[in-house]
């Protein structure tokens, strides 16, 4: 009697051992899916804007918004997504947010300057909790891989997104579908994320819910009073100030140095290919250093020559200044997403970091292209804002310096 018993028993704990051996290659995988989700919705739009503006009917000032509303929506959603991945379980919670960034990119889709915004909303809200969670998620699955992973995360971000702005006006002219088609597209991407996402969901959800439960109490921080919080912090605002900065305007900073629209916009892609590489090189050589003071000093080095050479360099080495400030970008973006998790002990408070620094970042990420684009009106001259770029990258480095010493948000 009891044989069959034990043969089910052992059956059942084969069973188990091969779902775990499994588990971690498709979180990887549903990783590396979701990821691809977070930029192309964006960067899709900016080739667009034109066709979008003209089709809808809206003033310059209103297209600029359909760029600004997903930032607004990432700063001030940030905050209570760990709230919501400690209640619901990360798992569910990235399930749910997936469900809500295809509808949103279907709402965008349809005609009408209602549905474009709130559409845009909708998905602003969804990207903003895998942008929170993914980070923590990495802490708690991958605790001795967080560099490997953090640079597979980011590259599979960072490609999808460079590939969708590649390709949108292609789709849209080229194909004939219109914006509408080239922005819904990616629809079938975060639908498909959700069907790939669903048993791990369904999988983990009492795990998770109960994890998250026993860090709130025992391991809680409040990341808002901490120092080393606040460095990581502006070190993720400062960056993305730049990094959407340079998006909005390089072309205008070159064309106005007398290079033609075209080739301008060329330059721009060529930013956006040399930081590639980075975002996955430099997570990796983070993660097996103590300290990443010394990628710090790079990457506003970096930075201040590539700011330093748009305003007072030749000409005829644009290029290398255009690589430099990409790469810097690729090293700083990078750096940021591992701060999470390498000053921080659990997963827990890696979100709770994740979502306070992007919270504040966005908002500066949001403000930062109107900032630059009034002060270009009033100057008539770009000297102003890259001078303002070139104060940016030495605040970098000084509140790098502090982010990348080896410690974590509960002991400083």
């Amino acid at each position: 009697m009891r044989l069959p018993n034990q043969i089910a028993n052992q059956q059942a704990q084969s069973n188990q051992e091969l779902r775990e051996h499994a588990a971690p290659w498709l979180i990887v995988l549903g990783i590396i899916i979701i990821a691809a989700n977070l930029r192309a919705p964006l960067t899709s739009v900016g080739p667009l804007v034109s066709l979008i503006r003209e089709d809808v009917h809206i003033s310059n000032t209103w297209a600029g918004l359909i760029t600004t509303v997903p930032l607004m929506a990432f700063a001030l959603f940030s905050p209570l997504v760990p709230k919501l991945g400690r209640k619901f379980g990360v798992e569910v919670t990235i399930l749910v947010s997936l469900i809500f960034l295809t509808i949103g990119i279907a709402l965008r889709s349809l005609s009408g300057a209602v549905m474009l915004y709130s559409g845009t909303a909708v998905l602003g809200f969804a990207i903003a909790v895998c942008n929170v969670l993914l980070p923590s998620l990495i802490k708690r699955e991958f605790p001795q891989q967080i560099g490997t992973m953090t640079g597979v995360y980011s590259i599979s971000m960072n490609l999808c997104g460079a590939i969708a702005s590649g390709i949108s006006i292609p789709l849209a002219i080229g194909l004939g579908w219109n914006w509408q088609g080239a922005l819904g597209i990616w629809g079938i991407l975060s639908f498909g994320s959700i069907l790939f996402w669903l048993p791990q969901a369904i999988g983990r959800r009492k795990q998770t819910s109960v994890s998250g439960q026993s860090q709130t109490y025992s391991d809680h921080v409040n990341v808002w009073r901490s120092p080393l919080a606040w460095q990581v912090t502006l070190f993720m605002g400062i960056q993305s100030t730049f990094f959407y900065v340079l998006i909005a305007w390089l072309p205008e900073i070159l064309t106005e140095q007398g290079i033609g629209s075209n080739q301008a916009g060329w330059f721009l892609s060529i930013m956006q290919l040399a930081l590639l590489p980075f975002t996955f090189v430099v997570p990796v050589i983070a993660g097996r250093m103590s300290s990443q003071r010394w990628l710090v000093a790079i990457t506003s080095l970096l930075l201040l020559l590539g700011t330093l050479g748009l305003l007072y360099g030749s000409p005829n080495f644009i290029l290398l200044w255009v690589i430099m400030l990409g790469i810097g970008g690729g090293f700083a973006f990078s750096l940021a997403m591992m701060f999470f998790g390498l000053r921080t002990t659990n997963a827990h408070q890696a979100a709770e970091l994740s979502g306070m620094a992007q919270s504040v970042g966005y908002l500066l990420a949001a403000i930062g292209p109107t900032l630059f684009g009034y002060l270009h009106d009033t100057t008539n001259s770009w000297t102003v804002p890259l001078l303002i770029l070139v104060g940016a990258a030495v605040l970098l480095f000084l509140f790098g310096m502090g982010a990348a010493k080896n410690r974590d948000v509960g002991s400083a």
